[in-house]
């Protein structure tokens, strides 16, 4: 029996009327065809781009200054907050809506690795602050040395049950779907928990030890968009069609000469500098390290004769520092090429569009997450 050829003609409208809606933050298929032709150089909405960029880029910088200003404990909850974002944005990347409804409660399973992991990971860290912090209260410095006592444990177990309800959760004909995002989530965590987890401590060590390297990664991005925007000719990387040769190594002289700049300027300050041993929220007074007491360096005649100036004072500090701006201009922006291929791989312009004109919050910190 021959099939009626004209039967499969309403099939054409049929399927002509089903549109893929593009979500905001979708690449361009007509983007990435340009590659290296797109540059700042050459874009003619680059000064509107520019506005909406600078003026998110001031409301972040006034918060971040804020929460600098409150101390450690309040620099670590905007981790903790900017860590869930990225998680919900990564989270996001290879979710489809049609197999999580077959899937009810499968998202909170993601959440439930995510938190533990967050308590393996800060558990470690805060365990000696927070006994600290106790001391003066015999039930709660009992209750906390258990629960540090017994932190692993605890951990351990959660991960178990979250094992189990996955194998409980799997059903037939999703299997591929959901080791894929089993794998997916345990992914998420080591990328945005393995770097976390040095930069809170870092954090309790002293601000500046955070701060620092925050600032030359904020200086070299900055740094390279405007070189680019202003002097970029020549193409970069294939991964990052705007990044260009003039940008980069304009920012990595910015980011050197600013290195040393900054570790003079942050190591006069002992709140920066100070150590913090337990997690309240008091001003810090220390001895000052080593590395942030001055050292004098004679200055040659023909300077100091123009200058009155016998000798010039430098922090050891500032010596740290420019291998620490090196660092930032020549490997942290890998971290920005890496998430570059990763959006290419999933045909993504940016991880989300939580802050106007920077796109998400994972694009915000992949130079970070480098560094």
């Amino acid at each position: 029996m021959q099939k009626d050829q004209g039967s499969s003609a309403p099939s054409t409208p049929t399927n002509g009327r089903v549109r893929h809606r593009r979500r905001s933050n979708e690449f361009p298929v007509e983007m990435s065809r340009t590659n290296g032709n797109h540059l700042l150089a050459n874009d003619h909405n680059k000064y509107r781009s520019m506005w909406i960029r600078a003026c998110s880029s001031l409301w972040m910088l006034g918060g971040f200054l804020l929460i600098l200003y409150l101390g450690h404990l309040y620099i670590w909850a905007m981790v903790v907050i900017i860590q869930i974002f990225m998680a919900r944005e990564l989270f996001n990347l290879l979710r489809k809506a049609h197999e999580d409804k077959r899937l009810p409660g499968f998202r909170i399973l993601n959440w439930h690795f995510y938190f533990t992991a967050m308590l393996f990971v800060y558990g470690r860290i805060f365990s000696h602050g927070l006994v600290n912090t106790v001391t003066s209260d015999k039930f709660f410095y009992r209750l906390v040395s258990r629960l540090i006592k017994y932190q692993m444990v605890i951990c351990y177990f959660l991960y178990i049950a979250g094992f189990m309800w996955f194998i409980l959760t799997l059903k037939k004909k999703m299997y591929k779907y959901q080791f894929g995002q089993f794998a997916w989530t345990h992914m998420i965590l080591i990328v945005v928990f393995t770097q976390s987890a040095f930069t809170v401590a870092n954090i309790f060590e002293g601000i500046f030890w955070f701060l620092l390297p925050a600032s030359l990664i904020a200086v070299n991005d900055v740094a390279a968009y405007f070189f680019g925007f202003f002097f970029g000719k020549t193409p970069l990387i294939k991964l990052s069609p705007k990044k260009t040769w003039e940008g980069f190594i304009g920012a990595s002289v910015a980011t050197m000469i600013s290195a040393f700049v900054l570790a003079n300027v942050f190591g006069h300050f002992q709140w920066l500098t100070c150590p913090r041993k337990d997690l309240s929220t008091g001003w810090l007074h220390c001895d000052p390290d080593p590395l942030f007491k001055p050292e004098y360096y004679p200055l040659p005649v023909w300077i100091s004769q123009r200058l009155s100036w016998k000798e010039i004072a430098i922090l050891p500090v500032q010596w740290h520092a420019l291998w620490l701006g090196l660092f930032a201009s020549i490997i942290a922006p890998f971290g920005g090429f890496f998430a570059s291929g990763f959006k290419r791989a999933f045909k993504i312009k940016d991880f989300g569009d939580s802050i106007p004109g920077h796109g998400g919050f994972t694009d915000r910190m992949d130079c970070q997450a480098s560094c």
